[in-house]
């Protein structure tokens, strides 16, 4: 993966899997670095901001076009599920068109997605607006950390590359509910899918300023098939789960679901290792244990992150009376609590390692989760909310940047781009997972609630308070997992 731009330093890199050639990897200047790292932040800004920027505003779209209450979490769904399902796919076509034309074509993409959503008129206008922006992201996400590692040098400058690129995907989710609230306030809901013209117009003078348009490095078709099973299972797996609320865990729907979800699954597994010419995912790669490990603690990451987020704007608007930009701006603290987290993680691994690193801030995010837990109708702004939320985002922050680290830290760097599709799709599935479980698990404690005879707010809140404890143990898992199976040094790379 070539750069065109002026350089002073070449060095002749190895090709990646698929290719029959080497390729020299050309350093450009300093100030196309620095534009290529804008270009890739606002990308990965966009496609963070609108995992979340329309939690604050689900009561007034549902209101608004007629939305069920169990198909509203579907608007979050869609995108996470189309994102994360298509992820390895997406970075599997940026090598077959090249960079420049896929994060042009992404761009476009998103800007015609979210000006439909703006323009939507029922559910399902919207929902398949949502699922076009995940389309799109997936075809942007995958190619930020591959831009990083092909611009940037191998040590300090690398480093704060890739701590920037995390930070702005830890910090972009809690804006996006800040964002989401202002504009659903002041406007309208329907800004929070209008507000990206700007940012996809930004994006494009960007991009065509920074990311070169060289010949892309031909390796094969894509896998079309991979991406079709690995999306189908994961379709089925979150839809059965959603729907556990209306029909039984022994239903035949509900265990029919859940068995096409299984079959599906390992339908993917046996092509993906035994058939396909061109995977979008190597098995073989997560024979690194940091691969592995990373990716499942982003899942569970991932799961916590937006759960936490989906219910905290919920529990704010529905059970205190909060309105949209009330609801948002409570979420500032959350977003400071994220950038520091963010800014001091690489000194802190530096210093502790990334065992006890992961592990402490995963622990201090399950606190803080725990204390949301805690929230009742009695609960005020400064002492049952700010507290909650500058823990967990401090935790979030240092987990993100320092598990970004390490995912990539034992595996071969030709296959950088892999591990960083299969981060990001592990992120976004983990919450689709997670949202769906723990919907169920609120809805189940609200119904219970009601049935003894609570008020309605007061059931909503037990219900919402079940699913932060719930959320509190996925974070807590995530903890253990670290620390049995995070390295206590870094790992060679690994290529089988």
């Amino acid at each position: 993966m070539p750069e065109s731009a002026p350089s002073r330093t070449t060095t002749a890199t190895a090709a990646p899997p698929g290719s029959s050639t080497p390729r020299p990897t050309v350093r450009p200047t300093t100030a196309r670095a620095g534009l290529v790292l804008v270009t890739v932040s606002v990308c990965q800004l966009m496609v963070t901001l609108d995992a979340s920027i329309v939690n604050i505003a689900l009561p007034a779209m549902g209101e608004s076009l007629g939305f069920a209450d169990s198909a509203l979490p579907w608007v979050v769904n869609t995108y996470a599920l189309a994102f994360g399902g298509l992820l390895l796919l997406g970075g599997r076509i940026a090598d077959l068109v090249g960079h420049r034309h896929a994060v042009l074509s992404g761009l476009v993409l998103f800007g015609l997605a979210s000006v439909l959503g703006g323009f939507a008129q029922t559910p399902a206008q919207l929902i398949a607006a949502r699922a076009g922006q995940g389309v799109a992201a997936a075809v942007l996400a995958p190619i930020g950390l591959t831009l990083i590692m092909v611009t940037f040098a191998e040590g300090a400058a690398r480093a704060r590359a890739v701590g920037i690129w995390s930070m702005v995907t830890a910090g972009g989710s809690a804006l996006g509910v800040l964002l989401g609230g202002v504009l659903t306030d002041l406007l309208d809901w329907r800004w929070v899918f209008f507000v990206n013209a700007p940012i996809v117009l930004a994006g494009l003078v960007l991009a065509l300023r920074s990311v070169p348009a060289v010949r892309p490095p031909l390796a094969g078709r894509p896998d079309v098939l991979g991406a079709v099973l690995g999306t189908g299972a994961m379709t089925a797996l979150v839809y059965g789960l959603m729907e556990t609320d209306r029909h039984p865990w022994g239903s035949v729907r509900t265990l029919g679901t859940l068995a096409a979800a299984v079959l599906l699954g390992l339908l993917f597994l046996v092509w993906e290792a035994r058939i396909a010419r061109a995977p979008i995912v190597r098995l073989g790669v997560l024979r690194a244990r940091t691969a592995w490990v990373s990716s499942l603690l982003v899942t569970l990451l991932g799961a916590g992150m937006l759960v936490g987020f989906y219910f905290c704007s919920l529990f704010l608007q529905n059970v205190l009376g909060y309105g949209p930009l009330a609801a948002g701006a409570a979420f500032l603290p959350f977003c400071a609590g994220t950038a520091a987290g963010s800014m001091v993680a690489g000194r802190i691994v530096a210093r502790f390692g990334g065992r006890a690193t992961l592990t402490g801030a995963l622990v201090l995010a399950a606190l803080g989760i725990l204390w949301f837990g805690g929230l009742g109708l009695d609960s005020d702004y400064l002492t049952g909310f700010v507290g909650p939320s500058i823990v967990t985002s401090v935790g979030v922050g240092v987990c993100m940047v320092a598990n970004t680290a390490m995912g990539t830290s034992g595996v071969d760097p030709r296959e950088a781009g892999l591990v960083s599709g299969l981060l990001n799709a592990g992120r976004q599935c983990g919450g689709s997972i997670g949202l769906a479980v723990l919907s169920t698990v609120a809805v189940t404690a609200t119904r219970r609630a009601a049935a003894d005879g609570d008020a309605a707010r007061a059931a909503l809140a037990a219900g919402y308070d079940h699913a932060f404890v719930v959320t509190a143990g996925v974070l807590g898992s995530a903890a253990l997992l670290a620390l049995f199976f995070v390295p206590s040094r870094p790992q060679t790379p690994v290529r089988q």
